[in-house]
């Protein structure tokens, strides 16, 4: 998945997220489940970014598990 594939998967997630929470009552399992997506595909652009510079293939980069960049501290 190259750079340009994942930041359009952000925007369809995050048009999501905005229209759900235009709603009165946005399901809270769904909301919380886009959030972690979106935090997934952020850190896979990080990923990428890195290794990008370090002179590898950002291709390399992988998805790291959603319970793994939850848990990244801020």
């Amino acid at each position: 998945m190259d750079d340009k594939t994942i930041l359009h998967q952000i925007d369809a997630l995050v048009a999501e997220e905005h229209q759900l929470r235009s709603t009165d009552s946005p399901d809270p399992a769904r909301l919380r489940h886009l959030e972690e997506t979106l935090d997934q595909c952020w850190d896979l652009l990080r990923r990428r970014g890195a290794l990008r510079e370090a002179g590898a293939n950002p291709d390399a980069a992988k998805p790291a598990p959603i319970d793994q960049v939850e848990g990244y501290l801020q």
